[in-house]
């Protein structure tokens, strides 16, 4: 009994914890166990070396293709040429009959390369003939504008020049003019000039609202976007902008106003660009709608 109550009442000595093992390098894990995340910064530091290690390669092929383009673009000619000589030398020098035989292998093969070697050869020279058309900014005709509406509170103000800021910062805009409940409440940026006294020419919103341009894009309430203007008719409808404008945006805001977006290259707004710009005349809306409801 007196045994029984010493064991009861002795104290317990703390258990003493052993950290557990870390992995042994070199040694894989068992399927299916646990294997701890590596730390953040091993993984970022991996992938700079991959990313390091795959980047110059990448870009020293690419800057090659793009220094030597004519050459790239005549190995088909060059490997055509080569093959068809290979070939006609061949039948020279071994000997075998230069007319064709429909029984012999050789023949058989001689003109399957023949077939290929003027294969390559046409394929070069749609190569050499056909090159993309490099698309590069230009530079508006006009001169700088910058007009403001009546009846515009100072709120709606820093917003419409925010927007103009953001859309010439991150995209190719180059023009905007803003048309709200009728009247034109912003016309800033590269516009095109008067033939008389040579300043920017004014809005006429009343002939804008009346054209093809606004009605669609009013009726249709989703964004319109002409990437080369030139090849458009209804740019007669914008003798405000500048004559050389490359690519048009025509944003609706709301149900009561329009954003007319200009750039200086064609196909120069993105995708992305087009979204983001959907998500400004949003923003403008509601400002404006307070603006003048007010």
């Amino acid at each position: 009994m007196e045994l029984s109550r010493a064991i009861v009442s002795a104290p317990l000595s703390p258990p003493t914890l052993r950290p557990a093992p870390g992995p042994r390098l070199g040694r894989r894990l068992p399927f299916g166990a646990f294997s701890p995340p590596q730390p953040l910064s091993n993984v970022r530091e991996h992938g700079r070396c991959i990313s390091r290690a795959l980047r110059p390669r990448l870009e020293w092929v690419e800057g090659w293709v793009r220094s030597n383009d004519t050459l790239v673009r005549s190995l088909p000619i060059l490997v055509g040429g080569a093959s068809l000589v290979a070939v006609l030398l061949n039948r020279a020098v071994s000997g075998i009959a230069a007319v064709a035989d429909a029984s012999s292998s050789q023949s058989r093969a001689d003109i399957l390369t023949l077939a290929l070697s003027v294969t390559d050869i046409l394929a070069g020279l749609v190569w050499l003939s056909i090159r993309p058309k490099s698309i590069s900014p230009v530079v508006p005709r006009g001169v700088e504008c910058k007009r403001v509406g009546p009846g515009v509170s100072n709120p709606a103000l820093h917003e419409l020049l925010w927007a103009w800021d953001s859309l010439t910062t991150a995209t190719c805009c180059k023009s905007l003019v803003v048309v709200y409940g009728g009247n034109c409440i912003l016309q800033i940026g590269v516009a095109a000039g008067s033939p008389e006294d040579g300043n920017a020419l004014t809005v006429d919103t009343q002939k804008f609202i009346q054209g093809s341009l606004y009605k669609s894009a009013m009726e249709s309430k989703k964004q319109s976007y002409l990437a080369n203007l030139a090849l458009y008719p209804g740019r007669s409808e914008l003798p405000f902008l500048p004559a050389n404008t490359q690519a048009l945006i025509l944003q609706p805001i709301g149900d009561k106003g329009i954003a007319v977006v200009g750039g200086d290259t064609i196909r120069g707004f993105t995708s992305i660009d087009q979204a983001w710009i959907a998500m400004i005349a949003d923003k403008l809306d509601a400002t404006l709608s307070k603006s003048f409801n007010s």
